[in-house]
């Protein structure tokens, strides 16, 4: 079963609701069973909203992920940069373990001045330590995501992010579709160009990795660099759509979660997202 779900809060539900605590119950009552909790930014919620925050999701049915702090760098030619993100990794495993989640979202970094082959083994590098330090610091059961990138200066083209869950067998790819499109000019808006993405994923991680990969689903605005700013399903101007996505999801009868990243509609297309799936023939 395909999971849709939002990256956080939408614009409109703190509008309507005065606590995260309703979140769940908000989406479930969308038909959504999924919601990726956002730690972009840095750790801001302590244990007893995160707990009870996981228990509002189990009632619901709904999923929970976490995004890590974006500031992570795997791929620093600096040793401490490398050695504070792994700080930061186990601080995000804990929150996501509190609410009661497995998969936690990561960027790899920046490529730099130098060279992406060196960028990449460092990232693969940081990756095999932090899966060293989860396993020893009992979070065992976190999935690290490493996540496609949507800006051309930054680690995490498809080849890199499947190379970089090549550390470790429970490591899944977050495939962002509209990083994908924009770092390649809107090269993955289309079913065959989608379809060599879930190809890539097989190939390189097995069908059981792929049938059940993370992904996150939004328009991008890109220009010659990459990634300018996250849409809605509203703009017509850039891509990727999500149809020929839902198609081949029915067609492989694949089951990964997928999380809406639209500027401030994330619930609302999450929502158009299950739509979607579900007119092509997907089972809710």
């Amino acid at each position: 079963m395909v999971k849709f779900g939002p990256a956080g809060q939408d614009d409109t539900f703190p509008t309507i609701h005065k606590s995260v605590l309703e979140l769940p119950e908000y989406l479930a009552a969308r038909g959504l069973t999924a919601l990726e909790y956002q730690c972009g930014h840095g750790i801001r919620v302590g244990e007893k909203t995160a707990r009870a925050l996981g228990e509002k999701a189990k009632e619901h049915g709904i999923t929970i992920s976490l995004h890590a702090p974006y500031y992570i760098s795997l791929s620093s030619p600096e040793e401490d940069k490398r050695l504070n993100s792994l700080n930061y990794i186990r601080d995000a495993a804990k929150v996501l373990e509190w609410m009661g989640g497995e998969r936690m979202v990561i960027h790899s970094g920046s490529v730099g001045k130098g060279r992406r082959a060196d960028a990449l083994a460092r990232s693969l590098q940081t990756l095999s330590q932090a899966q060293k330090m989860l396993d020893t610091e009992n979070y065992s059961q976190i999935r690290i995501c490493p996540e496609t990138m949507g800006k051309l200066g930054q680690l995490g083209d498809l080849e890199e992010t499947l190379a970089l869950c090549g550390v470790d067998e429970r490591f899944l790819p977050c495939i962002d579709f509209g990083h994908l499109n924009a770092r390649t000019q809107g090269g993955v808006n289309d079913y065959a160009a989608m379809a060599g993405v879930l190809d890539a994923i097989e190939n390189a991680l097995g069908k059981e990795r792929a049938a059940a990969f993370h992904a996150h689903f939004s328009k991008i605005e890109y220009s010659a660099k990459g990634e300018v700013r996250h849409l809605t399903f509203e703009d017509q101007a850039f891509g990727p759509d999500f149809d020929p996505l839902a198609k081949l999801l029915c067609e492989r009868k694949l089951c990964p979660t997928i999380i809406c990243e639209s500027a401030g509609r994330q619930i609302d297309d999450a929502a158009d997202m299950l739509r979607i799936y579900t007119a092509q023939g997907g089972r809710e």
